[in-house]
């Protein structure tokens, strides 16, 4: 089964049930998930503030997100200074540039409703086609 790497904003949308979580299954079916480690303090991140701003859904997001955790979602290590290079050139915060960096480096697609991100992504794939 190919790759494909998947950002939090992506990955957000379908385990906390956001509006373009099913787009993002349909975009993601037939792939293994691949991010780089830092997505499970996105994800922690992301939970929190959920949490905080409907405190009436507390619950409910904490078993979202223990159905994150139990994802078969592979890690993948990033080459930083790499990717502080690849943030510097393309604008991105080295987060972000991290998730541009895997997909290139494992030559996958990339998963993300981050526009920015999402503009790099392209950019790279037309520039890499040209």
């Amino acid at each position: 089964m190919p790759d494909t790497v998947i950002d939090a904003s992506s990955l957000a949308a379908v385990v906390f049930d956001e509006p373009d979580g099913e787009s993002v299954l349909e975009h993601c079916r037939g792939f293994r998930l691949l991010a780089p480690s830092l997505i499970d303090y996105e994800m922690a991140n992301i939970c929190l503030m959920k949490r905080r701003r409907f405190p009436e859904m507390a619950e409910k997001i904490a078993m979202q997100f223990e159905a994150y955790l139990r994802l078969d979602l592979k890690r993948g290590a990033v080459d930083i200074g790499a990717v502080l290079a690849l943030a510097e050139k393309t604008r991105l915060t080295a987060y972000d540039a991290s998730y541009l960096w895997l997909a290139m480096e494992n030559g996958c697609p990339l998963s993300t409703l981050d526009q920015a991100l999402d503009a790099a992504w392209r950019q790279t794939l037309t520039t890499r086609t040209n």
